[in-house]
């Protein structure tokens, strides 16, 4: 049992790594370059990103319904065939309308193959025994960027980035579709109907406890993406040099995966409403820091605490739920619960790229509010009195 899960896990968060580098940070790398080869503006590039990351919110629930239906097999599997066909897209396009439809095609492949879709297969599989998977899931994924960025750059520069998008492509087809079709396990003891097809999926509620953990979500998920976007800019507006900005950027990978390593150790005692309460505060802790001591090693400190909280936050988006409710519905869940994050985190560096104009480091006191606005909300919900049986399946 062991070994599977072990190998579940791997699988999983190999196909996840993939997904995230050649889709969600993609565009960091090669959007001037698809902008001076196709005459579009920088602008477009980004904005066609962003409405891709609204078409995949807006597929959540409808994903994780397919997920508690029938397990996440042919789900995933379809997501490397959408990512193979919009980077194949996305590698032709000479012109504004063939770009929209290679973001199209990729915002579908992301509504169907990110974390949300993996931590409700994994709810799936092992039920109230999934948070261990999750965070392990979310261990390997974390180095994305850091095995993404890297070789986008190298394949870029030194074959093009349209034959990039073409071995990202390649590498969907040939590794990631069949490690999610046929490497993940299949659920057993799938529910149905007298027709031969799956039963329906009892309705969820929008309950007091799931209103407040989606505006939860969507307050950190937002500080997330604008950080990601704005933050050696914010650093600089805040007193670092350009140089301690990127020095301290580096940290926050390294910082996400020792504070997951911290979730799967020590902190796997508590509940996770404890880490996602305690990740809530690192952000504005760290703020403080640097609005009141500028750059060097306050740069770093904030680094560290902004990447550590955001690396627990990512896992605490699929156990949280979990630990809440049961594996019942948990994709249908956790699609819900994903959309108005999903949404609103797509206008995110937008905002915060207004926000640095106007306020410059005073964007952090923005930033932090929102992170306290996400733990007042934590507070407020309440643990279940009954104690939830783990799912023998």
């Amino acid at each position: 049992m062991h070994n599977s899960r072990f190998l579940t896990v791997v699988v999983l968060g190999s196909t996840q790594t993939l997904a995230w580098a050649s889709s969600y940070y993609l565009p960091a790398i090669i959007a001037d370059r698809i902008a001076g080869d196709t005459g579009v503006s920088t602008n477009w590039v980004f904005g066609t990103f962003s409405a891709s990351l609204v078409l995949s919110a807006l597929l959540g629930p409808k994903v994780g319904r397919a997920i508690d239906r029938a397990g996440g097999n042919g789900v995933l599997a379809t997501s490397s065939v959408l990512f193979a066909t919009g980077l194949c897209l996305l590698a032709a396009a000479h012109s504004l309308a063939l770009l929209i439809a290679a973001w199209i095609v990729l915002g579908i492949g992301m509504g169907l193959g990110l974390y949300d879709a993996a931590f409700a297969v994994l709810g799936r599989l092992y039920g109230m025994e999934a948070r261990k998977p999750i965070t392990g899931i979310t261990l390997i994924a974390g180095f994305a960027s850091t095995i993404g960025w890297p070789l986008t750059v190298w394949g870029a520069a030194t074959l093009g980035w349209r034959e990039t998008c073409l071995l990202w492509a390649a590498v969907h087809l040939f590794v990631g579709l069949p490690l999610n079709y046929w490497m993940l396990p299949r659920p057993a003891g799938l529910a149905v109907g007298p027709a031969g097809k799956a039963a329906s999926v009892e309705a969820v509620p929008l309950d007091r406890t799931m209103i407040l953990l989606a505006f939860a979500f969507s307050a950190v998920w937002i500080v997330s993406a604008g950080m990601a976007a704005h933050f050696p800019r914010i650093l600089e507006a805040a007193g670092a040099s350009p140089a301690q900005a990127i020095a301290a950027g580096v940290l926050i990978g390294p910082a996400q995966v020792a504070a997951r390593l911290l979730e799967a150790g020590p902190l796997g005692r508590f509940h996770p409403l404890t880490s996602a309460r305690l990740a809530c505060v690192t952000h504005p802790i760290g703020a403080a820091v640097i609005l009141a001591a500028g750059g060097g090693v306050a740069a770093s400190a904030f680094a560290v605490l902004h990447g550590s909280g955001n690396g627990i936050l990512t896992i605490a988006r699929g156990t949280v739920p979990l630990s809440l409710y049961g594996p019942a519905n948990y994709g249908y869940r956790l699609g819900i619960l994903g959309a108005p994050s999903r949404f609103l985190s797509a206008g995110a560096p937008l905002a915060f790229a207004l926000l640095l104009d106007h306020l410059d480091a005073g964007v952090l006191v923005v930033s932090s509010l929102l992170s306290l606005s996400a733990l007042l909300a934590l507070c407020f919900v309440r643990r279940p009195t009954l104690h939830l049986v783990p799912d023998a399946s």
